[in-house]
């Protein structure tokens, strides 16, 4: 049964701080970039503690990817390698942290995704993410998730709010984890930021075929088998600040 986020009990405070958004005139990134989740530890320990590993200096310490040894050039080889050793190196002393991970994607009042993260941290594994059954749902403006299973990658989804269809197909594929307590005018500002768009023509109509949707598939998401730009910022806006109260 469906339980409203309202009545979740809050148990631990995070705060994220961006770098990048632009002011409600468009003039360069000024004033408050930073936002306060309140997390549901009881609604969903399992993700909760994950994410609070997230925003800490330490980080979350996750396993090293298994060394793909199917590469065919032999150069390239030798880089995965590389790059695997590196990871092994680091894998029990630096743990996967948001610190200038992006806001890879953003469909007005449906999502907007954070936390892409980059760099050193792709050769780690993602997190399982687990559902607690906690019947919570993107109910209001402001509520966060994380894509159940492994394959959302590190990041998280703030529901902006106004939009039906959003709300059910995040409820579907995620889960509750905690909702903005501060900075709602700071995720009104990501929510209205120009993205990437690809030209809007319908060639399955052209074509004679059935009414094509212009939106992207589901599989184009951070973590999955393709990464897609659609919808992506044009502006790169930064994780630059995290933290726990």
């Amino acid at each position: 049964s469906t339980r409203s986020t309202s009545d979740a009990t809050i148990t631990d405070k995070v705060f994220i701080e961006f770098k990048g958004i632009p002011s409600a005139d468009g003039s360069s990134s000024s004033g408050d970039q930073r936002i306060v989740i309140g997390l549901f530890g009881n609604d969903a320990p399992q993700p909760v503690s994950i994410l609070k590993q997230l925003v800490t200096k330490e980080g979350f310490k996750s396993k090293c990817k298994p060394l793909d040894t199917t590469r065919l050039l032999q150069k390239e080889q030798l880089e995965a390698n590389k790059v695997y050793n590196s990871c092994l190196e680091n894998e029990d002393v630096i743990g996967v942290t948001y610190d200038l991970s992006t806001v890879w994607r953003i469909i007005p009042n449906q999502r907007i995704d954070i936390g892409a993260v980059s760099g050193k941290f792709v050769a780690r594994e993602n997190p399982n993410f687990q559902d607690g059954k906690s019947g919570l749902t993107h109910d209001a403006a402001g509520v966060v998730s994380v894509r159940r299973g492994d394959d959302g990658g590190y990041g998280f989804t703030i529901f902006p709010g106004g939009s039906d269809v959003g709300a059910t197909i995040l409820d579907e594929d995620n889960v509750v984890v905690g909702r903005v307590v501060e900075g709602m005018d700071v995720v009104e500002r990501l929510n209205g930021l120009p993205v990437v768009k690809s030209a809007g023509v319908n060639y399955m109509a052209l074509t004679g075929g059935p009414n094509a949707k212009n939106a992207p598939s589901r599989a184009c998401r951070y973590g999955g088998p393709m990464y897609c730009n659609e919808n992506k910022p044009l502006k790169k806006v930064l994780i630059e600040k995290t933290g726990i109260f």
